[in-house]
């Protein structure tokens, strides 16, 4: 005979013993508490080779060993909203490739292996990515599942950007018709099927268009239309109905760096070039000096984060608590991945050693 039966058998309805009964019973239906997730940052150091994992007061805890392929070059690292994945993309002999890498076991799978693979952005789950493929064949956007299974989305070729809506399956997505033809952002729903355009400029690439955590607003780069490889663009921002366009402020543009939304939504961290009239700079990456930046959304004000007066930084990334802010840093040649504090200002050297590729986890 069980405990709880035991108990029943000497209990009158109202003894004290019945209310122990209830009182264990309903202990017994509480449902298992879900541990909260734990944050860390992850860098990749270039030699000796590996992912470094550090914990929420940036110390090392975790080497995951990873060898860039021969031949090949590390673009950069995106990591899932949510989740262990980490995406990986390699820029290759035979084009672009992307990998997952599994950051609890170490091992990697390739989703797309018969034609080159870009990526475009994770699904908000962290379940799946969102992959162009086979761009100088028959371009197709994919949705890739970190388990092996593809879905082919019903999106035009010429597509180039996507976010992916918190907490739905929708999506933006953004493509250009051709030099000289500007770009147009759309709103899709049903894997593509259903459409609305949000936004069009005939003059500039809309580029890292990017929801606010709560997914009422985008933000997004403009890159001026033109064959300059390396220019001035802007920072604006829509409703998700693609209604009060604004712009917020002038970023860099051509180098490719998205700007992210904090936490919160009320701030947007992006890379403004500080040698805007620097002709070598329009040509090379190696000439431009950059800052990062945060504006406030609603109030329009503009602060730096950084003060480099050569150099550049790269992608400013948030910490999943609004605190911290990861980039990289490229100097004379070398990389390296800092931190800035939100609260102090102190800006801080994560890794000695030449490092990129700042990744936030969240599992």
């Amino acid at each position: 005979m069980n405990f709880k039966r035991r108990i029943a058998d000497h209990c009158s309805p109202l003894s004290t013993c019945c209310l122990l009964l209830s009182f264990l019973f309903l202990l017994s239906c509480q449902p298992t508490p879900i541990p909260p997730l734990k944050t860390s940052l992850l860098i990749y150091r270039f030699n000796p080779p590996a992912f470094i994992e550090y914990s929420a007061d940036f110390q090392p805890v975790n080497e995951i060993p990873f060898s860039i392929p021969p031949n090949c070059g590390l673009n950069n690292t995106f990591s899932a909203p949510i989740g262990k994945f980490l995406v990986i993309e390699l820029n290759c002999p035979n084009g672009q490739t992307v990998l997952f890498l599994d950051t609890e076991s170490g091992s990697t799978t390739q989703p797309v292996t018969d034609s080159d693979a870009h990526f475009l952005a994770w699904k908000s789950d962290g379940k799946a990515a969102y992959l162009r493929i086979d761009s100088l064949g028959s371009p197709q956007v994919i949705r890739a599942y970190t388990d092996g299974t593809k879905n082919i989305l019903a999106i035009p070729e010429f597509t180039y950007d996507l976010s992916a809506k918190p907490d739905s399956r929708d999506f933006t997505f953004t493509l250009s018709r051709g030099l000289g033809q500007g770009s147009e952002l759309y709103f899709a729903q049903n894997d593509g099927r259903t459409t609305t355009q949000l936004y069009a400029d005939p003059y500039n690439y809309i580029s890292f268009a990017r929801f606010s955590p709560n997914g009422k607003h985008i933000a997004f780069i403009k890159i001026p239309d033109s064959q300059t490889p390396f220019t001035v663009g802007e920072l604006w921002a829509i409703d998700a109905d693609g209604a009060n366009a604004r712009k917020l402020a002038d970023a860099d543009s051509g180098h490719g760096y998205a700007a992210n939304w904090s936490p919160d939504g009320k701030q947007i961290a992006f890379v403004v070039r500080e040698n805007p009239q620097d002709e070598n700079a329009n040509q090379n990456s190696d000439a431009l000096i950059s800052n990062i930046y945060i504006v406030d959304v609603e109030k329009g004000t503009l602060n730096p984060v950084t003060n480099f007066t050569e150099g550049r930084v790269e992608t400013p990334l948030w910490s999943p608590d609004g605190n911290t802010l990861a980039f990289m840093v490229v100097l004379n040649g070398r990389m390296n991945v800092s931190i800035a504090d939100m609260f102090s200002g102190e800006i801080k050297l994560i890794e000695a050693e030449s490092a990129c590729c700042a990744a936030w986890m969240r599992k």
